[in-house]
């Protein structure tokens, strides 16, 4: 898929000097796949405090057994 977009030069060159890829289409798939990475393990985040569980669990007796 080809796509023309703006990007400002000096962020492209700084992350070129960054990083190992040779071009800068190389880059900016690795940068969209840092992004989704990032957005999803956010997403996980969200998830902290909504999730139920059984207050009679006993984590240590589980931890004997074994």
């Amino acid at each position: 898929m080809i796509n023309n977009v703006q990007i400002d030069e000096k962020l492209i060159e700084e992350a070129l000097v960054l990083s190992d890829r040779p071009t800068i289409d190389l880059l900016l798939e690795d940068a969209l796949r840092e992004y989704i990475q990032r957005r999803q393990q956010l997403k996980i985040l969200d998830l902290f405090g909504t999730i139920d569980y059984e207050e009679s669990y006993n984590y240590k007796q589980q931890r004997q057994e074994t």
